[in-house]
């Protein structure tokens, strides 16, 4: 503002009067937002928890444009609404205040002796002091799994701490609900999942009111990679909405018989996406009705299989994996749960040489992961079987869709580069920092090939631990007050009430020592490993942005006119080449029982071909040959195998001009001939 001359001073004129009135009415004043600075709100509620947070959070982009930042890939902030509303005790916010939201669960009073869940899952007797606010003895605690560890003011201080995006997996099992005696609503999954989507929303609300109003919060909840990367650059927490769940849209399966339809998983699928959700597992603990699952462990494991069969009426079945993949050994320790089996009903044992679900993709499983590929959003692989997770990831590659995430450590790792390759994007869990540093840079080289930055998943509110304290007289202990991992904020001890926590002696207590366990990685495993972390938020905004940018190419070879060397003959079902390329994946072309067939391709004109996919019925090719033509006569090879194994396959070479397209099989896989359900031809 240009500063005015000098001048004698004047009566105050009733128009400066009425100026001066409104100034003062509409205009900051010592508490208003003008002159707090912008991360402080305007009004916290009273008495409250700290944050013990000093110092501006870093905003706008690095010197190459990209925003940086922490991600927390995998985190259920309101799963204390789930398994009917008393598995987790405590709110991440209350209208009523911190009293309220953090108090723990009625029927653990006096002496946590009813924590039911605690000690079917990890052992022990559950007991401890079930008072929260304001002395919060003994919770929450790094291995308690029944205690609100998302408190508004605790994810404050992670964002205060570096983190800028925050997935929010909405989350509930209707069979845990409906074995855990506690409960005060409905075991219904889907109604679960709204009500989480819509608190999300509300303490988004809540949040804004301590800043002055809509929109002027951190916390805040986005719906596409753009509107992300302004939050971030803002300096603020993009909070993506996710699912996670063991029967989304109702697709259980009951002794194998699926319980829902095409016509559920497209309702339920709008739904979601209507809501705001951008990312989801189509499979979580049970088997269902769309995928197999991978494998829990220990007595967890065993308490799992006990659920899957009292809600499927089948326990997990094991095959010998047939590649390097393999999917987490099935715990057969003792639990609890197995009272709740029907007489005369044991938990089978497993051969240790057999450790891969014979569940994979079914054929609505595929029909829901292409219905997320049309709504562009990212599909979570973690508790995929290694069958379905391979099966995905063939689909991914044949349409060069890049909207795979792998959020907390529950993929194999051998699938990885699959994933890099892609353009996905992969966090580990939130182990302890030696195991989480050992984890990170196992697969160092990859991120460094492939240019990414790398996640964590926290899974707060989930069933699995948290990490455990080194101890205050370790080596390398963190030392307080540390600085953020961007240096420009100050991080002190955190208290709530009366109690502090120190991560030394507390460990990852909840989301707001997730600073601190950043700080004892950076000692632990060294400063690379935090800069791959503060890379995620870029690295996690590539996958979503190729997502939403996504075209699916133009299958040359659709309805094109097909023959072959031969067909197999059947009086009541056509294998007729054509039935390769007529777009159903229901039918196929099947060839006489030899080695030596072909199957051709017209497509009518000549184009540039770049990729041809090839999806194997059981009778695949272990050794064929791609080859192309411009005129039916001279063919060139284009790329070949002799490794083939069925499945769906990508084969990508040069981009070569041809209108004529072969498959020449040279080695069967099986005892019957070749059998394609369809071919696709691109030249992208």
């Amino acid at each position: 503002m240009t500063r005015q001359p000098h001048r004698r001073r004047t009566p105050i004129t009733l128009l400066s009067l009425l100026f001066i009135v409104m100034t003062m009415t509409l205009g900051p004043t010592s508490s208003s937002a003008a002159e707090t600075d912008w991360w402080n709100p305007v009004a916290r509620p009273a008495p409250d928890s700290q944050i013990n947070v000093t110092g501006e959070p870093f905003k706008g982009t690095d010197s190459q444009g990209e925003v940086r930042g922490l991600v927390d890939a995998h985190n259920h902030l309101f799963s204390n609404e789930a398994f009917g509303g008393r598995l987790i005790c405590g709110k991440p916010f209350s209208e009523k205040g911190v009293a309220d939201a953090l108090k723990d669960c009625p029927e653990h009073y006096p002496d946590g002796s009813l924590a039911i869940f605690d000690y079917i899952t990890h052992g022990g007797d559950g007991k401890h002091d079930p008072v929260g606010w304001p002395t919060f003895k003994d919770w929450p605690a790094y291995d308690s799994m029944t205690h609100q560890a998302n408190y508004y003011a605790w994810i404050e201080r992670a964002w205060r701490g570096g983190q800028r995006v925050l997935v929010n997996d909405l989350v509930t099992n209707g069979m845990i609900c409906s074995v855990y005696p506690f409960k005060d609503r409905s075991c219904d999954e889907m109604t679960s999942i709204r009500l989480q989507a819509k608190l999300t929303y509300d303490m988004q609300d809540h949040i804004d009111k301590m800043y002055g109003g809509t929109g002027k919060g951190w916390f805040r909840i986005v719906t596409d990679s753009a509107q992300a990367r302004e939050v971030i650059e803002q300096g603020k927490l993009a909070v993506i909405l996710g699912v996670e769940t063991s029967e989304p849209f109702g697709c259980k399966q009951v002794l194998d018989i699926a319980q829902c339809d095409k016509e559920d998983i497209d309702k339920g699928l709008d739904e979601l996406y209507d809501l705001g959700v951008r990312s989801m597992f189509l499979c979580h603990k049970f088997d269902n009705a769309l995928c197999g699952v991978r494998f829990d462990e220990h007595g967890l494991g065993t308490a799992i299989n006990v659920g899957q069969f009292l809600s499927t009426g089948t326990f997990w079945q094991t095959e010998k994996c047939k590649g390097p993949q393999k999917d987490n050994p099935i715990g057969e320790a003792p639990s609890e749960t197995e009272e709740d089996l029907p007489a005369g009903t044991e938990v089978p044992e497993y051969d240790e040489d057999a450790q891969c679900n014979v569940r994979g993709l079914t054929g609505l499983g595929e029909y829901a992961v292409r219905g997320m590929m049309d709504r562009k959003m990212m599909l979570e692989i973690d508790h995929m079987s290694v069958k379905a997770t391979g099966r995905v990831l063939d689909i991914f590659e044949a349409e060069q869709y890049p909207g795979v995430l792998s959020s907390h450590s529950w993929m194999d790792l051998n699938w990885t580069e699959r994933v890099y390759s892609l353009g996905g994007f992969v966090a580990q869990y939130m182990h302890g920092s030696e195991e989480f540093s050992e984890e990170a840079k196992r697969t160092d080289a990859l991120r460094e090939k492939y240019g990414v930055g790398y996640g964590y998943g926290t899974d707060f509110n989930g069933i699995g631990d948290h990490p455990a304290p080194r101890g205050a007289n370790t080596s390398n202990p963190v030392t307080y007050p540390f600085k953020s991992v961007d240096g420009g904020s100050v991080i002190a001890r955190q208290t709530t009430g009366e109690r502090t926590w120190d991560y030394n002696t507390d460990g990852g207590a909840h989301a707001g020592m997730i600073p601190d366990w950043i700080e004892d990685i950076r000692q632990v495993g060294g400063q690379d490993v935090v800069d791959d972390l503060l890379r995620g938020a870029e690295s996690y905004l590539g996958t979503w942005g190729a997502s939403e940018d996504h075209k699916a190419g133009v299958n040359l070879a659709s309805g094109s006119t097909a023959s072959a060397s031969s067909s197999e003959s059947n009086p009541f079902t056509s294998y007729a080449p054509s039935r390769a390329v007529d777009g159903k994946p229901g039918t196929r072309w099947a060839s006489d029982w030899s080695g030596d067939q072909w199957l051709r391709l017209d497509l009518g004109s000549a184009s540039l071909v770049k990729r041809v996919t090839l999806d194997w019925e059981r009778a695949y090719g272990k050794a064929y040959r791609i080859q192309l033509s411009t005129d039916g006569t001279n063919w060139q090879s284009v790329w070949s195998t002799t490794t083939g194994d069925g499945g769906l396959d990508t084969a990508r070479f040069t981009g070569v001009p041809a209108r004529y397209v072969r498959v020449q099989g040279l080695e069967r896989g099986t005892e019957w001939g070749y059998s394609l359900r369809e071919v696709g031809v691109y030249s992208n």
